[in-house]
């Protein structure tokens, strides 16, 4: 059974709210979803992650996330012409089942929800790790106190989720823009103890603009490919937007400038007050600038944005998890009871279990942090890209449906299209290859065949004891 059909079916919405989408409130207004649409292109993987890849490409860095993001783009307006197509809190889910096949929306469905399971338990055990900074407590006690408190608002509202998640994106705005001011200001007033050597000079002449030459610049690719993901989380949200008409397009459309400002720009900033050269991996570029301009304060600062930037991917996560397994529930590939609803209409069940799954997790991780449990959180990269794979098939699928005049188009359009959204599904081809190639990045791809054989079971078993669960039912 479909969503478009669970909407008719009372048996399926006891306890929605009517004024919702799919039987959800839509309670996230503009502000809020722009905020949603900035937090997710925005996480450590800029915060700390950003040290690794400079030490490897130097400033070209500066053209490996213009390039990403570029791609990026054009995955976010693809799904946007899909979401004004059709509006559903499944999203690339629910697109997957459609336009690919029951079994594509099944693998998506899963693979999105067991992203955001790992990446919710890395994000909390990281957050209990920075309150260590300042607080001498176990972590355990943080990430409980951490995972109790999100999955509570979780459950009262989603307007309670999206004014969360808002104000955790402003702290991450608001320091980027913070650290760009400051480095604008040592370069045109030369105060601190870097004014007299800021230079925007140093992006071509330490070693020049490409110091470890083209091939160090692709082989960040995978690097900053991951630091985007869950900028695709805002399309989760459609069914529980205000006015997704107006709301979402908006959120796709400042993706450009997003990218232009808070990578680019605070890279060609930083990168500008101190040499790529001294950067390294496992340093905060953030860090080491403040250090460059003899602000002790940084450390505490960064600490402070990166535990703002763990707690909201962690928040995302109790988010997308119960609405995802909702999705699969409502389309019979997923318990029945994942379909419940709070009166307030947020998915009890799902959200529940999601949450519990982050808990034992975490404790897995505090008691055996070996091999195995880096295995599991390295594949969360590559589940996180398949949705954007997804995205880009189905958009493909959804155009050559529009031409043959078998569905509407969509008001949203993708430009460049078909061939924009080909050029985004060949780059995170070749993302791919070279993830293969880098032996740090390839422990990514040995957890997929594995996981790709558990789901064909798993819905091999489910076609054989429900089979309208694993047949697609037409929509229109």
């Amino acid at each position: 059974m479909t969503s478009a059909q669970v909407e008719k079916d009372p048996a399926h919405t006891a306890g929605d709210a009517p004024d919702g989408g799919e039987g959800y409130q839509r309670g996230l207004g503009a502000r809020q979803i722009q905020m949603i649409a900035i937090g997710g292109a925005i996480g450590t993987g800029l915060f700390l992650g950003a040290g690794k890849a400079i030490s490897k490409a130097g400033p070209s860095l500066i053209l490996a996330y213009a390039l990403a993001g570029l791609v990026i783009f054009f995955i976010m307006r693809a799904l946007g012409e899909l979401l004004m197509y059709r509006p559903v809190s499944g999203s690339f889910s629910e697109y997957a089942r459609e336009f690919i096949g029951p079994f594509a929306g099944f693998v998506t469905g899963w693979t999105y929800w067991l992203f955001w399971v790992v990446t919710g338990i890395t994000e909390v055990t990281a957050a209990a790790t920075y309150m260590t900074y300042w607080f001498d407590l176990p972590q355990w006690i943080s990430a409980l106190v951490f995972t109790v408190i999100l999955y509570t608002a979780n459950l009262i509202s989603v307007k309670l989720f999206g004014e969360i998640e808002f104000w955790f994106s402003m702290v991450k705005v608001t320091a980027i823009l913070g650290m760009i001011l400051i480095c604008a200001g040592v370069l045109t007033l030369g105060f601190s103890d870097a004014g007299d050597t800021a230079s925007v000079t140093h992006l071509w002449t330490q070693g020049g603009f490409f110091p470890h030459g083209v091939g160090g610049t692709l082989g960040t690719l995978q690097i900053v490919m991951f630091a985007f993901l869950a900028v695709e989380l805002v399309g989760v949200t459609a069914g529980e937007s205000k006015d997704p008409e107006t709301t979402l397009p908006k959120a796709i459309n400042t993706v450009p400038w997003r990218i232009a400002v808070f990578y680019v720009g605070a890279l060609i900033m930083i990168l500008s007050v101190v040499p790529w050269s001294e950067f390294q991996a496992g340093v905060s570029p953030f860090v080491a600038a403040f250090e460059k301009m003899g602000l002790g304060v940084g450390a505490a600062i960064v600490n402070f944005v990166v535990l703002t930037a763990a707690l909201s991917s962690c928040n995302s996560g109790m988010y997308s998890t119960g609405r995802m397994l909702r999705d699969l529930a409502l389309n019979g590939q997923g318990p029945k009871l994942f379909t419940r609803l709070t009166r307030s209409g947020t998915p009890l069940v799902g959200t529940t279990f999601s949450a519990a799954l982050m808990l034992v997790g975490v404790w897995i991780n505090y008691q055996w942090p070996g091999e195995a449990f880096e295995y599991v959180v390295s594949f969360a990269t590559i589940s996180g890209m398949w949705a954007w794979i997804m995205i880009l098939v189905s958009h493909l699928r959804y155009r050559a449906r529009t031409a043959r005049g078998e569905l509407p188009e969509s008001s949203f359009k993708a430009p460049g299209a078909p061939w924009a959204s080909l050029f985004a599904l060949f780059f995170l081809g070749c993302v791919i290859v070279m993830m293969a190639a880098d032996p740090d990045a390839r422990i990514s791809l040995y957890c997929a065949p594995l996981w790709a054989l558990l789901l064909l079971g798993s819905y091999l078993a489910l076609r054989a004891g429900n089979p309208e669960g694993a047949a697609f039912a037409k929509r229109r």
